[in-house]
């Protein structure tokens, strides 16, 4: 009988969903405090920014829904079109943030 081994931290998993739980977090926090910042919006890359943590937030919390939902039914992802759609928002996301960040780092050393 052949059993599977959970790699920690996937999906359906709850580190996974402490994980997500954690970023949802964080990331709220970062846009709470990009907000605040004086006249972030007159920088056409910091305004980038916050227009990218307002995507991130939506997607960890769905994320962290569907690992919610997959601990509490107990039963882990593994249909290949769902992870496919999760590891590429999971590319996407960090991406557009390591590429707006270093804008940013940019444009404020100008």
């Amino acid at each position: 009988m052949a059993t599977e081994n959970q790699v920690p931290g996937s999906v359906g998993t709850s580190a996974s969903l402490s994980l997500r739980l954690g970023q949802t977090i964080f990331s709220s926090a970062s846009l709470l405090f990009m907000s605040l910042g004086v006249e972030f919006y007159s920088y056409t890359s910091f305004c980038y920014l916050v227009t990218i943590m307002g995507l991130v937030i939506p997607w960890s919390f769905t994320m962290a829904i569907v690992d919610g939902y997959s601990v509490l039914v107990k039963c882990p992802i593994r249909q290949p079109g769902v992870l496919l759609i999760i590891v590429v928002g999971d590319w996407v996301c960090p991406i557009l943030i390591r590429s707006q960040l270093h804008t940013t780092s940019i444009t404020s050393k100008i």
